[in-house]
């Protein structure tokens, strides 16, 4: 497959492109990461360097891509955090260009707006611009929860909830769901739930809880499904790859005490998860 990233990229660290390219690359992918900023580190240090980089470097980058012939065998397009909502209306004029090269090139919304943790901490109007513009425009969209209740203007904390929040989004257009972290009402306290949606219904894989907080998880497991879903087209095996890899991921950090993802160490859990997950109807 042939998967054009465009996200935010870090040197030091892994998040954005810096946490879903290698994963893509050791799952035997061909990636064309574009960055919509270059930082020394995540902002989560709360110091940093480097420029958020104009919408037009999109743009631009991506005419090359077109030039080159390569469109054409794109097979996927991914993107992550916007810094502002040009860079989000130069992803979508991306998008068009991929997808008149290539028709059925499939995109992977991953809706970067903030977290239960957080609030909203992207700049006003890229919430508007994820729920009025990219929603519609993606075939595959990867929420965590609270970007998932905010989308929806409800809860998804009950059966209930959740149900109407997963059905609203697909009657707006993504025809695969994955919610990256979700607690209902039956979640265990030392358990994490992972939720998706698709045609044949919606499934969920429950994990451990590992005592950690990392930032990057979220960008590396939308990759793992939307490699997976590219792969197969199957919702609940593109569920059960991504947690069971992105537990041995985290596993992985865990064990050696970092702050930043241990993505390379963790590498072979991307092609062979060291425990398997199995998803079950929800």
């Amino acid at each position: 497959m042939n998967i054009l990233s465009i996200q935010s990229h870090v040197a030091y660290g892994h998040v954005g492109n810096a946490a879903a390219v290698f994963p893509l690359q050791r799952m035997g992918h061909e990636v064309w990461p574009i960055h919509t900023v270059q930082f020394s580190n995540h902002t989560g240090y709360g110091a940093w360097r480097g420029q958020v980089f104009d919408a037009g470097l999109i743009a631009d980058c991506v005419l090359g891509l077109d030039e080159r012939g390569a469109l054409a065998r794109c097979d996927g397009v991914l993107s992550g955090y916007m810094g502002s909502a040009d860079t989000g209306t130069a992803i979508l004029d991306a998008l068009a260009r991929v997808r008149a090269a290539s028709p059925a090139a499939l995109y992977c919304c991953d809706p970067v707006i903030g977290d239960t943790d957080t609030g909203v901490f992207v700049r006003p109007g890229i919430a508007d611009f994820m729920r009025e513009r990219a929603l519609p425009a993606a075939d595959v969209l990867t929420p965590n929860q609270f970007e998932l209740d905010l989308l929806c203007g409800g809860e998804s904390r009950s059966a209930a909830g959740l149900a109407r929040a997963l059905s609203g989004l697909h009657a707006r257009g993504p025809r695969a769901v994955l919610v990256t972290s979700h607690l209902g009402e039956t979640t265990p306290a030392d358990a994490l739930d992972l939720v998706a949606s698709g045609d044949g219904g919606a499934w969920r894989v429950r994990t451990p809880r590992l005592p950690l907080s990392v930032n990057g998880a979220g960008d590396a497991v939308a990759a793992l499904f939307f490699a997976r879903y590219l792969e197969e087209g199957s919702v609940p095996g593109a569920l059960a790859h991504a947690a069971s890899a992105v537990f041995g991921l985290l596993s992985a950090t865990l064990e050696a005490g970092t702050r930043e993802l241990a993505l390379v160490a963790a590498q072979d859990e991307f092609v062979r998860p060291s425990r398997a997950f199995a998803p079950e109807p929800v």
